[in-house]
């Protein structure tokens, strides 16, 4: 792969800057997201979440910049939140998704005239309205909805006084859990359906309830690409397909892939001749899913994996508007750039080079919008001219002015089965040379993702409190290759703790780590694999297990991975018991636990529910090693309400003192001792 021009990421200013991060600067983070370019090129429509505090929630608006960086407009301003803004094709409204007030409740379409006034609801559909898109002649909208179940609840609330009726929750699905949507009934799918500006009838495309999601338009409106799972049993099965479909109602899809796994996100060509879409893992191998660059014609034929000589994960595709190559972002050792190929194949080339992650690119004419954050600097929106980048916005400069971050290096270590594993050492704010320091590991979930060269508002708050911090991508984790991403399926709790282990021994040998003063700690598959370090090594002096596992077995039908227990380790009555037991050390072997350590979670979690939380915290409580447990009430996997994300913080940094840096013990200590 060739890289060119690197390019200096403006970051915040060396000078001036005179404290540390604080618990208080925590909420001052604002998110961008979602950049859309306007059909002309000349504006970018995009999202930015910010924390109102008093309200203990987030409020998301939509904004717009214009290319040339000259002018920066909000324009939503309501206490209901806002989302994935849509030009329409003419360039003459720009709409969004909001559950404002209106006509039906849930996410809705509302419109606006681009050249200022209020917004109007657009659409009034029953369900869940998940995402949309507009025609090419501006006179259509193509919805994914959900219909409501007869069965289901009413998600308004009684009127005070008014006793709260619910109805029993019918499961009659194989995967009938998700995190977020909660129990899964009944036998709606989410259906494509056409929405009529000027008459406003709704019409469903397909005739057959199946799953269908991910839609892109033809240039010319006549036809409708999109992903859909059309396997008997698709809970069993989470196989999707590339399917062509009329922009009619009651049309017959058309099936163009046949690949055992998953196919998704088409892109039509401009031409309109051909589709661009994602190919990743066989399901069965779903959890591990890396994601390459396919290309079919749409008159159906063999596809042809065009980024076949990257052995790296791939998103946000589009074709140049030539349609010649395809530009997309690539998720490669701590880093995410963007890339581009040609459609006949080949080596990729790299855009931009450079440590940072970019996400959400979109294109339009000569305008091509991403989002870029370092490791100092959080996300903003940018342009990108060429191997050029502009920045556009600023929207954190001023919160952090002033304030002292770390910019994080990167490490690499050979662990005792001589795998090379690599991370990002994060150093103490005002480190002296030649100090041992308090260090903590932490571990990311997934554990397909990685730790990247992005900003990450917890390592920066625990190095402003003295610690070094580490952070590997252990076996599992994308952006090494496939390889390296499923050499763990089966073997949880194994190759990633030898690769932990070997970056930790690092730390230790070049005189940075404290040895007497180490913790771990993660959320979700890091909650898990700090189960399984404290059950193995007793160097950690205090730990932080967030939604984690520890007896796999007790989770079989409890939380949403049914599909990766059954394909993975297979059901004990067809396994046995042998492999649940090996992967269930950290409860079983509990007595061998001696680390001090802190459960958190959700008690809405359907991912990684609280049971494993409650299990361990149990069992250590029974065998006498000092454990507490916090509970989130009404927090799914995620901990989004702004108080909580607060007050978790405050407990990490009060948990890791007490233990780390007990009173009068200095923060750094001689190398030498």
């Amino acid at each position: 792969m060739r890289t060119f021009l690197w390019i200096p990421f403006m970051a915040l200013a060396a000078f001036g800057q005179s404290r540390p991060l604080s618990l208080d600067d925590m909420h001052k983070v604002k998110a961008v997201g979602d950049p859309r370019c306007s059909p002309e090129g000349k504006w970018i429509a995009y999202t930015l979440s910010t924390v109102d505090v008093a309200g203990d929630k987030r409020d998301t608006d939509i904004w717009m910049a214009s290319v040339d960086g000259a002018q920066n407009i909000r324009v939503t301003s309501s206490t209901d939140s806002e989302s994935s803004p849509r030009w329409s094709p003419d360039g003459k409204q720009l709409s969004f998704l909001s559950a404002r007030p209106g006509k039906a409740k849930g996410s809705q379409v509302w419109t606006m005239d681009r050249r200022g006034g209020e917004a109007q609801q657009l659409t009034d559909v029953k369900g869940r309205l998940s995402a949309y898109e507009w025609a090419p002649n501006s006179k259509r909208l193509l919805l994914v909805v959900r219909e409501e179940e007869d069965d289901k609840n009413d998600e308004k609330k009684p009127e005070p006084g008014t006793p709260e009726k619910l109805k029993p929750i019918v499961i009659d699905r194989y995967a009938f859990k998700r995190d977020g949507a909660g129990y899964i009934s009944g036998a709606k799918r989410s259906r494509l359906y056409l929405f009529d500006i000027e008459t406003k009838k709704l019409d469903i495309v397909t005739t057959e309830n199946f799953d269908e999601n991910a839609p892109a338009w033809s240039p010319d409106g006549n036809w409708i690409a999109y992903a859909g799972n059309r396997s008997a049993d698709g809970d069993r099965v989470p196989n999707s397909d590339i399917w062509l479909v009329e922009a009619k109602p009651g049309s017959t899809p058309r099936k163009l892939t046949t690949f055992p796994g998953s196919d998704t996100q088409p892109v039509w060509s401009p031409d309109g001749k051909s589709i661009a879409y994602l190919t990743g893992s066989e399901h069965k191998m779903g959890e591990y899913n890396m994601n390459r660059l396919a290309l079919i014609p749409v008159e159906g034929g063999t596809p042809k994996i065009i980024s076949a000589a990257l052995d790296r994960g791939v998103t946000s595709h589009e074709f140049t508007a030539d349609g010649k190559q395809l530009e997309f972002l690539v998720a490669d050792d701590m880093s995410v750039y963007p890339a581009r190929v040609s459609v006949n194949g080949g080596a990729v080339e790299r855009i931009v080079g450079g440590k940072l992650a970019m996400n959400n690119i979109d294109r339009a004419g000569a305008c091509v919008a991403a989002l870029v954050g370092t490791d100092t600097a959080p996300t903003e929106l940018y342009t990108l001219e060429g191997s050029t980048m502009k920045k556009l916005t600023s929207h954190n400069e001023a919160a952090f002015k002033g304030i002292k971050l770390v910019t994080p290096e990167e490490v690499s270590f050979t662990g005792k089965d001589g795998n090379e594993a690599h991370g990002l050492l994060y150093k103490p704010v005002d480190y002296v040379a030649g100090t041992k320091v308090p260090f903590l590991l932490r571990i990311h979930g997934g554990p397909n993702g990685q730790d990247q060269h992005g900003f990450k508002l917890e390592e920066q708050m625990f190095a402003a409190a003295g610690y070094a911090v580490l952070n590997v991508n252990y076996r599992g984790s994308s952006g090494r290759g496939q390889q390296y991403t499923v050499s763990i399926a089966g073997d949880w709790g194994n190759k990633e703790v030898i690769d932990l282990h070997a970056g930790v021994d690092y730390v230790v040998k070049m005189g940075l780590a404290d040895p007497d003063r180490m913790g771990v700690g993660g959320w979700s598959y890091g909650g898990i694999l700090t189960n399984y370090l404290i059950a193995t090594d007793t160097r950690f002096k205090v730990a932080t297990s967030g939604a984690g596992v520890a007896f796999p077995l007790a989770f079989y039908g409890h939380d949403q991975y049914i599909r990766q227990y059954d394909n993975e380790i297979g059901p004990p009555w067809r396994s046995g018991l042998e492999p649940w037991i090996k992967i269930s050390y950290p409860f079983l072997h509990a007595d061998r636990i001696k680390t001090p350590t802190m459960f958190l979670g959700g008690d809405k979690d359907f991912n990684v529910p609280l049971l494993g939380s409650e299990q361990m915290y149990q069992a250590l409580r029974n065998v006498g090693t000092e454990a507490q447990l916090i509970i989130y009430p009404g927090e799914n996997h995620g901990i989004a309400k702004p108080s909580f994300q607060r007050d978790r913080m405050q407990r990490y940094l009060d948990w890791y003192a007490k233990y780390l840096k007990p009173t009068g013990a200095p923060a750094t200590s001689s190398a030498g001792n």
